[in-house]
């Protein structure tokens, strides 16, 4: 596996702007040519090693901000929109599309904006859309889908409402397994908010519902402690907390209030999660039980789901966590919720790789399951996947059940307790998988679904193989 050269000309200039230096004082103060600095800052020389320590010791730099978490997000989006058939003809070499990400991100996002626009015109209109009659439903992206790409883009860490919801589970005298009782004293004793869990027979199950005029939070009985205290934080969050949140609204800019509306539920989610898994002690435990997600959960009261998503999060400048990927997927292959601090990116649209061990999970439900996995970029992960579901409200009441994944690159696989027994080294150990079949070039993959949008097909009538075509 070959180690990839990092270009990050821009963001080397923009700390040398925040410090108000020309080239020639940047460059001596890194202890470099100013012509060096120049051709790093325009993208003609990869930055090395040396270099990343001076920028860490001179300008207290966070070297993982230049390992170009940003930019994988960014370039494994738009390899993706010009492998659609829309970009018909010569579509761009994989090397110019990192220059536009590297140079213009401004750009690649607004290409990213017009490709999720032609898609949604052509599936809208193939579907005869009851929606096309609505002005700008052809052209703009849906609620969820825009605040999807905020928290992606954010690396899904949002600082001052972490360091608030810290704050908070500090005056709580330090909640033990038990968060149920402080977290309903507080929303008394400081919202006004006066909680309820109460037991409804029959009749549709309401996870959470407050009452604005009587400050009446209701919630329900067969939910389970974890997800009840999960609630109040959230309601707490929307009422005592919004000079916070709302600020993080006004930054995001959406198109439509809905898309505001939907993301100020998802950053009370955030605080929540905060509340309830503080982040110097959660990630202090996680390192102490070496990422053990059942010894996290019962130490803190918390549903493997929380604590998984939780420690996709573990971003704080200057006391990050392991950089985790980790996602929600449904029966169908649908990820309903999904972020990566990790190299691996998801598919923006259709379903994940068939060979992902999410998939297998379902198979497996008491279990979690551990994957060597290996990506046509050569990049290695240790990928775990079980399966969670959601009460229910009695026997004809559906159920909701869901596979997770979590994972990290296998350099930082030592850290985690799921790794003690597995061969890290031999290369026949990590099994082949993808983002998605539409852009995943893998030619003797046995599981593939659809050809790559890309490659031309030759179809033999004569022959075949494990599938009908080869490319």
């Amino acid at each position: 596996m070959r180690d990839r050269k990092i270009f990050v000309g821009r963001k080397i200039r923009t700390v040398r702007q925040e410090h108000g230096l020309t080239q020639a004082a940047f460059a001596t103060r890194l202890g470099i040519s100013t012509s060096y600095l120049n051709q790093l800052e325009n993208n003609q020389r990869h930055i090395t090693a040396p270099v990343l320590l001076a920028l860490a010791d001179k300008f207290s730099v966070e070297m993982r901000d230049f390992a170009g978490g940003d930019e994988d997000r960014l370039l494994a989006d738009l390899a993706e929109a010009f492998a659609d058939p829309a970009f018909d003809g010569q579509p761009p070499a994989s090397q110019d599309i990192q220059l536009v990400v590297q140079n213009a991100p401004a750009v690649a996002h607004a290409v990213l904006s017009l490709h999720r626009s032609l898609r949604q015109s052509g599936e809208r209109l193939a579907a005869l859309d009851d929606t096309i009659e609505r002005r700008g439903a052809l052209v703009e992206p849906s609620p969820y889908e825009e605040v999807r790409d905020f928290f992606h883009y954010i690396g899904n860490y949002i600082d001052e409402l972490d360091r608030a919801g810290e704050a908070l589970a500090g005056q709580l005298d330090g909640m033990g397994r038990d968060r149920l009782m402080p977290l309903a004293d507080y929303a008394a004793r400081q919202c006004g908010i006066r909680v309820i869990v109460e037991t409804a027979a029959g009749g549709p199950f309401t996870l959470r519902h407050y009452d604005e005029k009587s400050r009446l939070l209701r919630l329900h009985s067969r939910s389970g402690a974890a997800t009840n205290a999960f609630q109040i934080a959230h309601q707490i969050g929307l009422v005592a907390y919004r000079e916070l949140i709302d600020p993080v609204v006004e930054r995001a800019d959406f198109r439509s209030q809905d898309a505001a509306a939907v993301c100020r539920i998802g950053l009370a989610n955030y605080f929540a999660g905060a509340v309830l898994l503080p982040y110097e002690r959660f990630l202090t435990a996680a390192q102490e039980l070496r990422h053990d997600l059942d010894l996290l959960a019962e130490r803190f009261g918390a549903s493997i789901e929380q604590v998984a998503h939780r420690l996709s999060t573990m971003q704080r400048p200057g006391r990050q966590g392991i950089p985790f990927f980790f996602a929600r997927v449904d029966r169908a292959g649908n990820i309903t919720k999904r972020h990566s601090a990790a190299k691996l990116q998801f598919a923006r649209f259709g379903s994940a790789c068939p060979l992902w061990n999410v998939h297998r999970a379902f198979e497996n439900p008491n279990d979690i399951l551990r994957q060597l996995a290996e990506t046509p970029d050569g990049r290695r992960y240790l990928c775990l996947a079980t399966v969670v579901t959601k009460p229910s409200a009695g026997f004809f009441a559906p159920v909701q059940t869901y596979a997770l994944s979590l994972g990290c690159e296998i350099e930082h696989a030592g850290h985690l307790v799921y790794a003690d027994d597995l061969d890290l080294v031999r290369d026949t150990a990590f099994e082949p998988i993808g983002v998605s079949c539409r852009i995943c070039e893998r030619v003797d993959c046995h599981q593939r679904a659809v050809p790559p949008l890309k490659r031309r097909l030759t179809v033999e009538p004569n022959r075949r193989g494990q599938l009908p075509y080869s490319f």
